[in-house]
């Protein structure tokens, strides 16, 4: 693989402390950094640590508008997205591009990730159902997560140990193929955090394109630090938003009642500020208002 084949691309707001570990884990490639207001010393890091970056100072447009940004200005034949909270192990990235190149029709191949500890961080996941929302919001799959019956959304039971393809990957790392961006397109922006990568790669795989996960690569993520955790009415609006424009927008309502009445119940369990500020907004209006 020539240094030249990749480009990095790594979107950063308020990204210290994890971020030097990040930058030096990619430091033998080319590198975007799209910055989104950063007000700690984010992009002194990123010019005293990676002189050579090209650096895109803009308003915050969200994972996917940041990484567009990048996306539009990289010279590789692949995109490797990795947020600023994530790292490398290793030889991983010459690894993802060996398994890409041996994969002309993947889009996207996607790492094994790994908690700072060490342990396993899931993410292989199955497309979002109705059904599969079910089972993560009414708890269903605490009852039997190591099954696909009942935990279909986080694929139980696959211990993230072999090849596989996937629906989609949670995303703090992915090698995606230019030639598939330029044929189906970029993320759309309309998702601002949450949701954008899953609709991403159901593009890709409805325009014939596959989705890779590959264990012989391994990243450390962080998990939270790009967004704090606080974003929680953006994750709901991104599950509404996907299923309007995958599935129409009786599925979008439909999905709309289920998590609010699922908030409901879990608040009567769990009193916390999340699930108050979700059922606020999923009580404000139908699905098709609540997207706008």
């Amino acid at each position: 693989m020539e240094r030249h084949d990749v480009t990095v691309i790594v979107v950063t707001f308020n990204a210290l402390p994890w971020l030097e570990q990040c930058l030096d884990s990619v430091a033998a490639y080319d590198l975007v950094v799209v910055d989104h207001g950063s007000t700690d010393d984010t992009l002194n890091v990123v010019r005293a640590r990676r002189p050579d970056a090209r650096i895109i100072e803009q308003e915050n447009k969200g994972m996917g508008g940041g990484n567009n940004a990048g996306m539009r200005v990289a010279s590789g034949r692949y995109f490797f997205l990795l947020n600023s909270d994530a790292w490398l192990l290793g030889d991983g990235l010459e690894r993802l591009v060996a398994h890409a190149d041996a994969h002309p029709d993947a889009a996207v191949v996607g790492p094994r990730l790994r908690n700072q500890d060490g342990t396993l961080q899931r993410s292989v996941r199955g497309e979002p159902t109705l059904w599969r929302l079910a089972t993560e919001y009414l708890f269903i799959r605490k009852l039997a997560p190591r099954t696909r019956l009942l935990n279909p959304l986080y694929v139980g039971g696959f211990e993230h140990d072999e090849e596989i393809e996937a629906d989609w990957l949670y995303g703090p790392a992915l090698l995606v193929r230019r030639a598939a961006v330029d044929a189906v397109g970029m993320f759309d922006e309309a998702f601002f955090m949450f949701s954008e990568e899953v609709d991403w790669m159901t593009r890709f795989r409805r325009a014939g394109w596959k989705v890779l996960f590959f264990p012989g690569a391994e990243v450390v993520h962080v998990g939270g630090a790009t967004h704090g955790g606080s974003l929680y009415v953006e994750n709901l609006r991104g599950h509404l938003r996907f299923f309007a424009k995958h599935d129409g927008p009786k599925a979008a309502e439909r999905a709309r009642i289920l998590l609010l009445w699922s908030l409901r119940l879990r608040a009567l369990i769990q009193r916390r500020d999340a699930y108050r500020d979700g059922i606020r907004f999923l009580s404000s209006g139908s699905a098709a208002t609540l997207i706008r």
